[in-house]
């Protein structure tokens, strides 16, 4: 099946430019394409209409698992009759293995495994390893992270069809060999059951059980069934039965690991006993022993992944597989915002392998753990075949690939221009700024200010209260558990100013917000360079009355070129909206998390519905009329995990309170970044459960 937009919108302003200057490169064949797009300028429907035009399978990278979720969201929208596919982490809560020699503190690793997520990662290996070539993979960094040799995932595919002669005992025993397990009541996913000559298996990679009888030795009927009530679906010819775990691995190859891994301990033994260490030693031999020892018993053991070289038959310092090796070669990589992807891509290896030295140096883990990690950034450039980088301040190294060529994207549909930058000198600022932010307090709008240093966005925080000023600050000290709602409350009017340092930067989206003003623009460093400017100024792009104000005694190169920028943009735009007679207008939000998450998992209700709707649409087919696409402003508050099951009310509950218990333990550590990813997801849940009460009085 080919790529088809299916969508109410059509390309505008100087879309139609980008997406015939993206799509004629990748014809030709350029590794390296960068796409400038200011926000609110419709990269998004861009992007869907590069892929629609070059009709390669896809895999859009973005860099945090939200954004990913809005892009999934949105790009199933766009190709609901593709296949749209979501890869991140399947992690609610990770805790890796550590080792501290300092304190001699050994930290043990904690997770908490997301059931949803991990069959979503299934049903991505499963499309791309399916043969079809319309399939679209929106994932985080997840994907240069280490999985499975794709050679034994696609051996251990079971391949069944009506009329095919295997004994119903030898099925099963394949079933096993695909990490499916036996259970004697309903199926979940990645179970059978057997009853007589029907064999009921759940499938790991969708939520459809698959219904296979039998007639002896024969396989009569093959039927996919409604797990709820039984209700056949469909019956089939053939049906292909993809494992039920992606680290899978044939009996020969781990009799073979076991072997080698049981040489490489004695080697390594050898290795701390020939330095005097016999309690390095003897802590690597009882670990790796009692490793061994769960693997020829259970086939697998905590921290297997550390053993995954052995098992994938690389040898020493070979890259680990990951899902760039399912897609075909001619694949196309899509890099949302990447002057922060690339940079996180490149980070992934340097980190990780820090932690795994220590634990390989001092007895902990064989050397083969070393091998257990991330692509680095040169492995992951060469196993992307064409990339095209998107972003409205691409980064150097996006720039010296495509030698210093980009396409450009400026033209919003709103009509919203580029704001209007002043320079004001630093003289009299605050009370400067005062006026301004009073002039837009009489409007009910908002003032974002940037400061250089925490003590200062605290001091002038003080000084605006102390004026009658509804004021707000955040920066790094701020306990994270409470940004989120300063953010929310300074949308909601109950702050008119909000002050920080580099927290304003990327990523905070607010149509309220008309004015944006920039103290001591011109200390030149990172928090006032080009690239940060301009990320700042753009923070005010939302409002019709956008206006940034820099305060600076000096022109800096800086400077001068944000508004050099700024000035062709707005040209550009304003000559747009005169040709085609269009009267900016402001952004509303539409998009809410309950939104998002229904998007993903509908209700048994919203399938109802929204087949009827289908049925009347087929019925009576109404003509709409093409429209400019519009991005939705990002939402402020969505669950860390996006994608998730809906729920009773005694199920919401019990998970609300397993996410508080992970929070407080998580705060505990101080880890305050994954403490508000948790309790993010806990309020979503928490609202969820509230309207189901609410509905039900």
């Amino acid at each position: 099946m080919k790529f088809k937009i299916t969508s109410e919108y059509y390309p505008t302003g100087d879309q139609p430019e980008a997406i015939a200057e993206l799509s004629k490169g990748v014809e030709k064949g350029l590794p390296y394409q960068t796409l400038l797009g200011v926000t609110g300028s419709g990269k998004t429907f861009t992007m869907a209409n590069v892929i629609q035009q070059v009709q390669r399978p896809t895999l859009i990278l973005s860099h945090n698992k939200t954004l990913a979720a809005q892009l999934y969201a949105e790009f199933k929208s766009f190709f609901p009759d593709n296949s749209v596919q979501y890869f991140v982490s399947y992690y609610d809560y990770y805790q890796p293995e550590a080792y501290i020699p300092s304190s001699d503190k050994y930290i043990e690793k904690d997770l908490m495994i997301n059931d949803r997520i991990e069959q979503l990662r299934l049903s991505t290996v499963a499309a791309l390893l399916s043969g079809r070539r319309d399939v679209v993979v929106i994932s985080s960094v997840s994907c240069i992270y280490g999985m499975g040799n794709p050679r034994d995932f696609e051996q251990n595919v079971i391949r069944i069809s009506v009329g095919q002669r295997i004994a119903r005992n030898a099925f099963l025993r394949r079933l096993v060999d695909s990490l499916y397990s036996r259970t004697d009541i309903p199926p979940v996913n990645g179970q059978f059951r057997v009853k007589g000559d029907t064999v009921d298996i759940m499938l790991s990679f969708e939520d459809i059980q698959l219904r296979v009888i039998f007639w002896g030795d024969e396989i009569e009927k093959i039927q996919t069934v409604d797990p709820q009530d039984g209700t056949v679906l469909d019956n089939h010819e053939g049906f292909n039965i993809y494992p039920a775990n992606i680290f899978v691995t044939s009996k020969e190859r781990m009799a073979s690991a076991i072997d080698q891994i049981t040489l490489d301990l004695g080697a390594q033994c050898e290795f701390f006993r020939g330095e005097a260490r016999e309690a390095e030693a003897q802590r690597l031999y009882e670990r790796v022993t009692y490793d061994v020892e769960m693997m020829k018993e259970l086939g697998h053991c905590t921290g297997i992944e550390n053993y995954s070289r052995y098992f994938d038959g690389r040898k020493p310092g070979m890259r680990p597989f990951c899902l760039l090796d399912y897609f075909p070669k001619d694949y196309l990589t899509i890099i949302d915002e990447s002057h922060v992807t690339l940079p996180q891509i490149r980070a992934m290896y340097g980190g990780d392998l820090s932690r795994k030295m220590n634990l390989v140096e001092y007895g902990f883990r064989l050397p083969a753990a070393l091998d257990n990690r991330p692509l680095k950034f040169e492995e992951f450039e060469e196993l992307t075949n064409q990339a095209i980088y998107v972003s409205a301040t691409p980064g150097d190294y996006e720039l010296m690939q495509t030698e210093g060529v980009f396409t450009e994207q400026i033209i919003r549909p709103t009509g919203l221009l580029d704001p209007e930058i002043e320079i004001h000198p630093c003289m009299g600022q605050i009370d400067h700024l005062m006026e301004e932010i009073q002039k837009r307090i009489e409007a009910g709008e908002r003032t974002l200010v940037t400061t250089l240093t925490k003590r200062m966005a605290e001091e002038l925080d003080a000084h605006l209260r102390k004026w009658g000023v509804s004021s707000a600050y955040i920066h790094s000290d701020v306990d994270t558990l409470d940004r989120i709602q300063i953010l929310e409350d300074l949308r909601n009017g109950v702050y008119d100013v909000l002050i920080g340092v580099n927290l304003l930067r990327e990523g905070l989206d607010l149509p309220q917000v008309s004015l944006v003003a920039i103290l001591d623009a011109d200390k030149e460093g990172f928090l006032r360079n080009r690239r940060s400017l301009v990320q700042t100024a753009g923070r005010a792009a939302r409002n019709v009355n956008g206006k940034v104000i820099m305060y600076a005694d000096k022109m800096t190169d800086s400077i001068r070129m944000t508004i050099e920028e700024t000035e062709h943009r707005r040209a550009k735009q304003m000559a747009y909206n005169r040709e085609h007679g269009i009267t900016p207008r402001q952004i509303v939000k539409t998009s809410t998390a309950a939104d998002l998450l229904d998007q993903y998992e509908p209700s048994a209700e919203s399938k109802v519905r929204t087949a009827w709707r289908k049925d009347k649409v087929a019925s009576h087919p109404v003509h709409i009329e093409p429209r400019p696409y519009i991005e939705v402003e990002q939402p402020d508050i969505v669950a860390a995990d996006p994608v998730v099951e809906y729920m009773g009310a005694s199920d919401m509950e019990a998970a609300i309170e397993k996410l508080k218990s992970a929070m407080v333990e998580a705060a505990k550590r101080t880890d305050f970044l994954e403490a508000a990813r948790l309790r993010d997801e806990m309020l979503s849940l928490q609202e969820r459960l509230d309207a189901v009460a609410a509905d039900s009085k």
